[in-house]
C-alpha cells in the first residue's frame, strides 16, 4: 500500500511534465549495476562504441564477390565537399566514355561544374530574396532561403540542367583547386556576400525600387560573387583544346571545342532519358510529388519524383546494372555502415545489445521524426543474385580508394530497403504504368519535407 501511494504522489508531483526530484529518485531506482551492466558500462566508457558494437558474425560472412559487375576505372574523390550529387552523376557517364574511346582513365572536371552550379545558387538566392521581398523575416520559407545561400548539396536534377546550360569539360582543363575541395570558407565567406547583399535589395524594397532596380543591383552583386569564385576555383573556360591517348598509346588529332560541343560530340548521352524514382513510405505511393525551392537554376524546374515501392526501385535498378548501365542513387550513408570496411549492413552495429533497448524505427517513422533523410548520392555498379533475388550491391562511392574497400561498398539487400531513398535510370528500364505517374498533376511538398535534406 505504500508503494502505491509513493506512486500516486509522485504522479501527482510531476504531473506539470518536469523531471522532478521524485521522478529523478523512480528513475535512479530503476538502474541496476548488474555483472552484465557493468561489464558494458567499463567497456564503453574505454572504448570507441562503434568498435565494440561491430557485428562480427556480418563482417566473417560479408564477401565482395558478385554475380554482375560493371566496368569501373578507379574512384574518385569529392574530399571535404558535399559535391557527392555531381561526382555521383558524372561516374555515371565516365564508364561509357572511356569505353567508347578505349581510355585507361578519364574523369571529367567536377570543379568547372561546380563553379557553375555556385553561380546558379547564388543567383537564385537573390531571386527568391527578390520574390519573397514583402515577407517578413521570419516567414517560414524566407527563413529557409536564409539559412543555406550557398551550400554545396544538390541532386540529379541539378547535375542535367548544369550540364543541358554549361556543357562539360575534362578534369586537366578546370583542375581541383584548394576551395573546390575543402568548400567550408569559401561558401561561408560568399554566404556572408549573399546575406549583405539580401539586406541591400529588401532596403531598396522597402525604399519604394522597382524590382526592375532591384534586379540591376542583384548583377552588381553577382559581379563580387564572380570575381570571389574565380579567386577560389579558378575561371571557367569557354573554348579549350584538348586530345587523348587511348590504351593502345594511339594519340587523337587535337581539337578546339566549347563546353557545350565537348559533351555533345564527345559525351553525347542523352541525360533526358533518366527519371528520378523515389521510395517515400510516408506519402502516398503512385502519386507525382515536387520539391517546392529545390532548383540550383532560378528558370529551370524543382525537383519532382514518382513515389513507388521500395521493391520497385530495386527491380528497375537491377535492369540497370545488368545492363551495364550505373544507376546513380540517393541514401543515408550515416546509418550502419562501416567506412573502414566498406560495408553496409543493417545491425552491422548492435547498439541494442550494449544499451540492452530497442532503437528500432520504421522507414517513415525514420523520415517524419528526423531521425533519417538521403544525404548521400552514389553510384551502384554490381549486383549479386541468388533464387532471382538480389542479394547484395556493390557501390562505387566518392571518397576516395583509401576509404571502404579501396574505394567500394558492399551493400546489403536489407540495406537497400531501409537506408535507399531513390534511384536514377533510364526511362527504358521503367514500366510503363510508373512512367504515366509523371503525367499527372504534381503535389507540391513544402522546403521543410523531409526529402528537402539532400539540397542542404
Amino acid at each position: 500500500m505504500t508503494f502505491i501511494i509513493s506512486l500516486m504522489i509522485s504522479s501527482v508531483l510531476a504531473a506539470d511534465g518536469s523531471l522532478s526530484s521524485e521522478v529523478i529518485n523512480n528513475i535512479r531506482s530503476s538502474f541496476k549495476m548488474d555483472l552484465n551492466t557493468r561489464a558494458m558500462y567499463n567497456a564503453i566508457t574505454n572504448n570507441d562504441i562503434k568498435n565494440l558494437a561491430l557485428n562480427r558474425d556480418i563482417v566473417r560472412s560479408n564477401n565482395d564477390i558478385f554475380s554482375h559487375k560493371i566496368k569501373t576505372h578507379g574512384v574518385t574523390n569529392q574530399k571535404s565537399s558535399g559535391r557527392c550529387w555531381l561526382f555521383a552523376g558524372l561516374n555515371i557517364l565516365r564508364p561509357k566514355v572511356i569505353e567508347k574511346y578505349k581510355l585507361s582513365k578519364f574523369e571529367f572536371s567536377e570543379n568547372y561544374l561546380s563553379f557553375w552550379d555556385k553561380m546558379e545558387k547564388a543567383n537564385s538566392f537573390l531571386e527568391f530574396i527578390i520574390e519573397l521581398r514583402d515577407r517578413d523575416l521570419l516567414d517560414r520559407e524566407l527563413e529557409i532561403i536564409l539559412r543555406r545561400p550557398f551550400g554545396d548539396g544538390g541532386y540529379w536534377k541539378y547535375v542535367v540542367a548544369l550540364i543541358d546550360k554549361y556543357g562539360a569539360v575534362p578534369k586537366e582543363i578546370m583542375p581541383e583547386t584548394h576551395s573546390s575541395e575543402k568548400t567550408g570558407d569559401m561558401n561561408k565567406l560568399v554566404s556572408r556576400k549573399l546575406r549583405t547583399g539580401a539586406v541591400e535589395l529588401r532596403s531598396m524594397y522597402a525604399g519604394g525600387k522597382t524590382v526592375d532596380e532591384l534586379r540591376a543591383a542583384k548583377e552588381k552583386i553577382l559581379d563580387d560573387i564572380y570575381r570571389m569564385l574565380v579567386m577560389n576555383l579558378g575561371e571557367p573556360p569557354t573554348e579549350f583544346e584538348w586530345r587523348f591517348e587511348d590504351r593502345d598509346s594511339v594519340v587523337s588529332e587535337k581539337q578546339t571545342y566549347t563546353p557545350l560541343t565537348f559533351y555533345k560530340e564527345f559525351v553525347g548521352v542523352d541525360l533526358k532519358e533518366y527519371v528520378n524514382l523515389l521510395n517515400d513510405p510516408s506519402k502516398d505511393y503512385g502519386k507525382h510529388y515536387q520539391l517546392r525551392l529545390s532548383r540550383n537554376i532560378y528558370d529551370g524546374e524543382d525537383v519532382d519524383y514518382a513515389n513507388v515501392q521500395i521493391d520497385k526501385l530495386k527491380e528497375m535498378a537491377e535492369k540497370s546494372v545488368l545492363d551495364d548501365e550505373p544507376v546513380w542513387f540517393g541514401n543515408d550513408v550515416g546509418k550502419d555502415q562501416s567506412r573502414d570496411l566498406g560495408i553496409m549492413a543493417m545491425d552491422i552495429y548492435d547498439y541494442g545489445s550494449i544499451y540492452n533497448t530497442d532503437m528500432s524505427l520504421t522507414k517513415a517513422d525514420q523520415l517524419m521524426y528526423r531521425e533519417s533523410a538521403p544525404n548521400h548520392a552514389m553510384v551502384l555498379t554490381g549486383v549479386d543474385i541468388k533464387d532471382d533475388k538480389p542479394v547484395k550491391w556493390l557501390v562505387e562511392n566518392s571518397w576516395g580508394d583509401k576509404n571502404g574497400n579501396e574505394g567500394y561498398w558492399t551493400m546489403y539487400d536489407s540495406w537497400f530497403d531501409n537506408h535507399v531513398y531513390n534511384v536514377i535510370v533510364k526511362k527504358k528500364y521503367v514500366p510503363k504504368e510508373i512512367l504515366k505517374i509523371f503525367d499527372q498533376p504534381v503535389i507540391i511538398c513544402p522546403p521543410w519535407d523531409p526529402m528537402y535534406s539532400i539540397f542542404e
